[in-house]
């Protein structure tokens, strides 16, 4: 068996489209364009790249975007009071705070200062707590990701066992509501798990994102599961998943690769949840928004 391979390129270049056409829409009605602005704190290589990567996605589909980029040393006070101006900001519709922060800065605090209504990527208090009601609001980008990865490729979801592999507030715990709400039956695992190897083997489908390089291996896989790989790992040898692709491909019906299978996804997810966040403080109709 050779796995069907979910192109996340092709996906991510979908949901812009449609992201794309939304921004136009509302422009029109609104007259303005919908604004996303991303702090990042210290000159982090990564982050940088991670930010300019997200200001020229949010630029391409018709946003405002903006970056403020501060000093390794900013205090929390300092870092609050910037949130809280955007905040009171009417042109600015979505608010990110690149992670990781330094050390001086708590992630808990900065995700409770951001209003939840422009909490672009779903991790304050408010967000989540929407997710798991039910209730409409912004939902952590890269789950949203996954979810239309799996609808793209036609994977059943329907009363079929997921098993998720991580347990982060990012990822893993809110991956299980969005499957949850798919109807699967969801279990959430971890590294700790107790003879985890047979638990994937139970899995119709497979949500990996422990970020452990080539962890789940491919007698860990039931034949024809769909495995969807959320980790990025750098290594000596390149980036790798959480997934040990070759193995799995042998054995799994539907596979994600990395690079280029939930990372696109989640960058296009982001500028979604902006055009949505937008239309909700702005009262205009959401009914033809993105879709999982």
């Amino acid at each position: 068996m050779s796995a069907t391979i979910i192109d996340g390129k092709a996906v991510a270049a979908q949901v812009r489209a449609e992201v794309a056409r939304g921004v136009a829409a509302f422009v029109a009605g609104s007259g303005r364009a919908p604004g996303l602005v991303g702090i990042q704190v210290g000159d982090d290589p990564a982050s940088e790249l991670y930010q300019a990567g997200k200001a020229r996605a949010a630029h391409e589909v018709g946003m405002v975007s903006r970056r403020i980029t501060l000093r390794e040393a900013t205090s929390q006070a300092e870092l609050d009071a910037i949130i809280d101006e955007l905040n009171a900001d009417d042109g600015v519709d979505g608010v990110l705070v690149q992670l990781p922060v330094p050390a001086q800065l708590s992630e808990p605090l900065i995700a409770s200062r951001i209003h939840p209504d422009k909490d672009v990527d779903g991790f304050s208090p408010i967000s989540l707590g929407r997710l798991m009601r039910g209730e409409p609001g912004n939902v952590p980008c890269t789950p949203q990701g996954v979810m239309r990865l799996l609808g793209e490729g036609g994977v059943p979801l329907e009363g079929a066992h997921a098993v998720v592999v991580g347990r982060s507030l990012i990822v893993g715990k809110p991956q299980s509501m969005l499957l949850l709400s798919a109807n699967c039956t969801v279990t959430i695992a971890h590294s700790r798990t107790r003879d985890l190897p047979a638990l994937c083997r139970d899995a119709d489908i497979l949500v990996a994102a422990v970020g452990r390089p080539e962890m789940i291996r491919g007698d860990w896989i039931r034949p024809g599961a769909a495995v969807i790989d959320v980790g990025i790992n750098r290594t000596a040898d390149g980036l790798r998943g959480d997934v040990a692709f070759d193995e799995v491909a042998a054995v799994a019906g539907w596979i994600t690769p990395v690079p280029g299978g939930v990372g696109p996804t989640t960058i296009a997810y982001l500028l979604a949840n902006t055009l949505e966040a937008a239309r909700r403080r702005s009262g205009a109709d959401s009914s033809q928004g993105v879709r999982l």
